[in-house]
């Protein structure tokens, strides 16, 4: 028989209010290249001097890989210890400057809002805001979305 999982996190340790700050994560020029390659291959991701003719003036970061980088400084930060159920989505998407490599991003992550779920009470869902900021205190991106965990067990 199997004893299940113990986690440092579950639902009850994600109140309406709770705030977490992580991150200082490098972006590489050659992740920059690489996700472009084969996730967004637009040539201002992928060739300097094609980026020097747009908006960004130089090789800048895909929205989604920045996406990807708050994905993996959640999943550090506090996701691979917690009881999580996943998500069901997140709103309110926003790339609000662009990323270049040499920066180095941090994630500030808000919960708004916790309840436990109406069809399943062992589930809890939580509400959160996260904003990333580069090494210049510049807001780069901000999201909102739901995410599902387990409650606490009863001791």
């Amino acid at each position: 028989m199997t004893t299940p999982r113990t986690y440092r996190y579950y639902w009850e340790d994600f109140p309406a209010g709770h705030r977490m700050d992580f991150g200082g994560m490098p972006v590489s020029r050659e992740a920059v290249i690489e996700f472009a390659r084969q996730f967004d291959p637009q040539p201002f991701h992928l060739d300097d001097e094609a980026a020097r003719g747009t908006l960004f003036g130089r090789l800048s970061a895909s929205g989604w890989h920045t996406c990807a980088m708050a994905m993996r400084m959640m999943c550090d930060a506090y996701l691979l210890e917690s009881a999580s159920l996943g998500s069901p989505g997140i709103d309110n998407l926003r790339w609000l400057k662009p990323v270049f490599p040499g920066d180095v991003l941090r994630l500030r992550m808000e919960v708004l809002e916790a309840r436990p779920m109406a069809s399943k009470p062992h589930v809890g869902l939580v509400r959160s805001s996260w904003e990333m900021r580069n090494q210049h205190d510049e807001p780069v991106l901000t999201m909102e979305g739901w995410g599902m965990f387990r409650r606490r067990p009863a001791p």
